[in-house]
């Protein structure tokens, strides 16, 4: 398994949440060892995702390795451009900001690794949170999926759209650098007019998570 993700790029969290499983599973089973074996539920399900035959990933000896089927190796071919990012069970405010809830896997979900890239984005430091509240509107609404890169943080920030910590609370915001100050400081404000905005912020006092940039909606 370990040259299936190394030859896809895959990351070794995605692929443990892909089979319900903790982020470390897939990387222990490998390094590790442990489990000695993989259940049979999990070693279909990445079966399935690698294109492979299940016997590939049930150990082997070289001289009786199955040989990998013409339908298999085509799914293999089209599942290599496949990046999984891991879609996070938290909701993250865009009301009154006061989402503190732990986060916990809730599966991935697949983007082809060319569109990634074009956008200058790495699977590996991307996850999909949902949005809870109307103060982003029209941006954003209420049950939307967003897609932040937590690489993107308080080193690189300028103005967008972000997930950050304020006062023990998880929210998405708007966040400008307010300019012709002494000092850096922080506008963080809605895009809801209804909904109040912290002018003259001091950066210290905000835990910026990462920058949102894709977000879905359900059209009814």
């Amino acid at each position: 398994m370990a040259s299936l993700i190394e030859e896809r790029g895959d990351n070794y969290g995605a692929l443990s949440r892909l089979i319900g499983r903790n982020a470390a599973y897939i990387q222990q089973f490998i390094k590790r060892g442990t489990p000695k074996k993989l259940d049979e539920s999990d070693r279909r399900v990445l079966a399935r995702y690698f294109g492979v035959d299940e016997a590939i990933l049930g150990g082997f000896t070289p001289d009786v390795e199955p040989k990998k089927s013409k339908e298999f190796s085509k799914k293999s071919n089209n599942n290599k451009n496949l990046a999984l990012v891991p879609q996070i069970q938290i909701e993250v405010s865009a009301g009154a900001g006061n989402i503190t809830g732990d986060e916990h896997a809730a599966g991935t979900v697949g983007f082809d690794r060319h569109w990634l890239k074009t956008l200058g984005l790495s699977a590996e430091n991307l996850s999909i949170i949902d949005v809870n509240g109307e103060s982003m509107a029209p941006t954003l609404n209420n049950g939307d999926k967003i897609m932040v890169d937590l690489s993107d943080g308080t080193g690189r920030l300028r103005d967008g759209i972000y997930v950050l910590r304020l006062d023990d609370a998880l929210m998405v915001k708007r966040v400008s650098l307010s300019p012709g100050r002494t000092r850096k400081v922080l506008t963080i404000s809605s895009d809801n007019a209804h909904f109040p905005r912290w002018e003259d912020i001091d950066p210290a006092l905000v835990d910026i998570v990462g920058r949102v940039v894709w977000a879905s909606r359900l059209i009814s």
